[in-house]
């Protein structure tokens, strides 16, 4: 099998559970995410596994799912986080396809947000990682709040209190904001 016959449209989240597009890799242009000819495919069991079970665009409509290959997923990280790898998957598959898409098209302008004006050139896997992780409720509020409190501040500070923010707001609610390798 190639990967010319993986065929998926889904630009947003992957065959496998991860969102793509909170990506660093993703973003920066270096992958063109979960679809037909991605330079993932190389690498990704789920892909061909998903042409053997009729080209499924996400691995909960198989009646296996969760499979083996979902054992230990979440304990390690590529360059996107896979601790919400199964959560996710199971969030599309409760709230339907649809509205999961629809919340991540929301945390993708929260990201381009905190990309545009918090962004002093080296926080983008940071900022993928928070929107990725978190609640859209908790990141609204915390770009709100920054909304009025970094008003007279430069980029470098006003980076620096963004990453505090998402920080302190990820502790309470137990969430490490570290990629693990």
């Amino acid at each position: 099998m190639t990967s010319n016959e993986f065929k998926r449209d889904d630009l947003l989240f992957s065959l496998c559970g991860l969102n793509c597009s909170l990506c660093p890799m993703f973003i920066r242009g270096g992958c063109t995410g979960c679809r037909e000819g991605s330079s993932c495919y190389l690498i990704c069991e789920f892909a061909p596994c998903s042409i053997e079970h009729g080209n499924i665009d996400y691995c909960f409509e198989c009646d296996e799912y969760p499979c083996e290959k979902y054992e230990g997923v979440d304990l390690y990280d590529s360059l996107i986080s896979h601790k919400n790898q199964l959560k996710d998957m199971e969030k599309a598959k409760t709230i339907g396809i649809e509205n999961y898409r629809a919340e991540q098209r929301v945390k993708k302008g929260i990201l381009n947000r905190l990309l545009n004006e918090y962004d002093a050139g080296h926080s983008d896997v940071f900022f993928c990682l928070a929107v990725n992780l978190m609640e859209v409720n908790d990141l609204n509020k915390i770009l709100n709040e920054a909304d009025e409190l970094t008003k007279n501040m430069n980029l470098d500070e006003k980076s620096s209190f963004m990453k505090d923010a998402l920080n302190n707001c990820a502790v309470k609610r137990n969430i490490s904001l570290k990629l693990r390798h």
